[in-house]
């Protein structure tokens, strides 16, 4: 009952806004069957890689550039994961909630490309994009499907430099373009901020939600746990993100 009436609430807010921040993370790709990243079941629980380091020191831009090969293996293994994966519902009901209201935004950490696929709008990838391969060396770019018959490290095809995903790694500033797009919406008031199964452990995550709060811009969490963010929304939803998605547009129907 208690459930109920707080997506009663949400759904009522999300009615009557035009202009919401919409932030997701790992967990809204959990029914597309992709592991989250941390926590039991999570793809690194251990505390260490197979290399006996941190996965952050792993994934780092400093050991891409230093052993691109290691980086390489824990990317491939982020990448097999994801692959033969679908959006689920919950990107499919995000997509359309953001196209019926066009000043919205969906910022997303993930970086399987799922909300781009089912043509999301107003999408910033702030981690980038998995699939979008760049070269350390002259810059260009090239798109591929999977990771399925590249060789690690791949070569540019152009100037036979090291090729790595365009994503954010550890220890990467975050790309300009899509801080200023997350920068516009904070500045130019959103009516509503909601974070869907992220676990806002970034302060650039976090940071948004908690400034609304004590704005007094109402805030809502999908997630069926508890993050740094929970005692400062107005509504915690405590539910995997396509049934609770798809309880809100029911409502909104």
């Amino acid at each position: 009952m208690v459930e109920s009436a707080q997506i009663d609430a949400v759904a009522a807010l999300i009615g009557a806004a035009q202009r919401i921040l919409f932030i997701t993370g790992a967990g809204i790709s959990a029914d597309s069957g992709l592991p989250t990243y941390r926590g039991i079941g999570g793809l690194y629980e251990e505390a260490l890689t197979d290399h006996g380091i941190p996965i952050e020191q792993a994934l780092s831009g400093t050991m891409m550039a230093q052993r691109p090969d290691i980086t390489w293996q824990y990317l491939a293994q982020i990448e097999a994961t994801c692959r033969g994966a679908e959006p689920n519902e919950a990107h499919w009901v995000l997509a359309r909630l953001v196209a019926e209201r066009p000043a919205s935004m969906v910022l997303t950490q993930n970086v399987d490309g799922f909300h781009r696929a089912v043509g999301t709008p107003g999408l910033v990838e702030i981690h980038g994009n998995l699939h979008q391969l760049v070269c350390t060396e002259c810059g260009r770019g090239r798109r591929v499907p999977d990771f399925v018959g590249l060789q690690f490290p791949p070569a540019c095809p152009t100037c036979h430099g090291v090729m790595r995903p365009d994503v954010v790694l550890f220890g990467e500033s975050l790309p300009i373009e899509a801080t200023m797009k997350l920068e516009h919406m904070l500045e130019s008031g959103p009516e509503l901020v909601v974070t869907v199964g992220t676990s806002s452990a970034f302060p650039y995550i976090a940071g948004p939600v908690i400034w609304a709060a004590e704005e007094g811009i109402p805030t809502v969490e999908i997630n069926p746990g508890d993050t740094p963010v929970s005692g400062f929304v107005t509504h915690h939803l405590r539910m995997g993100a396509a049934d609770a998605l798809s309880a809100i547009e029911a409502r909104l129907r």
